[in-house]
C-alpha cells in the first residue's frame, strides 16, 4: 500500500494564502516592507527584498486581519534565498494578541452552521 506520496501535512497550523503588503522589523529597528506569502495562527511567511535575515532574529510583524491591524513579535524559524536580493522568510509568533488569533481562527476556519434536529 503506497504511502501519501510525500506530499504529507507536516505543518502545525492551518495557514491561508496572503499577498498583502506587510511591515516588519528586527526589534528596536525601522520598519521595512514585505509581501506575506501566507498567514496562520503561529505564524507568518513573507517575501523580503534587499535585506539580511537570519534564523533566530526576533522581528516585530504588522499586518492586517480583515480591518484589524495586528502588530505580533515572533522569531525567524527559516530563511530561504529565492535569488540574490530576495529571501522568503517563515516567523513564528511569540507574542500576538489574543483578539488576532480569534479573527486569524475564524478567516481559517469559518465556524460551522448549527444543524436543525428534526
Amino acid at each position: 500500500m503506497a504511502e501519501g506520496g510525500g506530499n504529507s501535512e507536516r505543518r502545525k497550523y492551518h495557514r491561508i494564502a496572503t499577498d498583502q503588503v506587510i511591515s516588519f522589523a528586527e526589534v528596536n529597528h525601522p520598519d521595512q516592507l514585505a509581501v506575506s506569502k501566507n498567514l496562520s495562527t503561529g505564524g507568518i511567511s513573507f517575501e523580503a527584498v534587499g535585506i539580511e535575515i537570519n534564523l533566530g532574529d526576533v522581528v516585530r510583524v504588522t499586518f492586517n486581519v480583515g480591518d484589524h491591524t495586528v502588530v505580533a513579535t515572533g522569531k525567524v524559524a527559516w530563511a530561504t534565498d529565492t535569488d540574490p536580493i530576495t529571501q522568503e522568510v517563515g516567523i513564528e509568533f511569540h507574542e500576538i494578541d489574543p483578539e488576532a488569533v480569534r479573527l486569524l481562527e475564524e478567516a481559517i476556519e469559518p465556524p460551522l452552521e448549527p444543524v436543525e434536529l428534526h
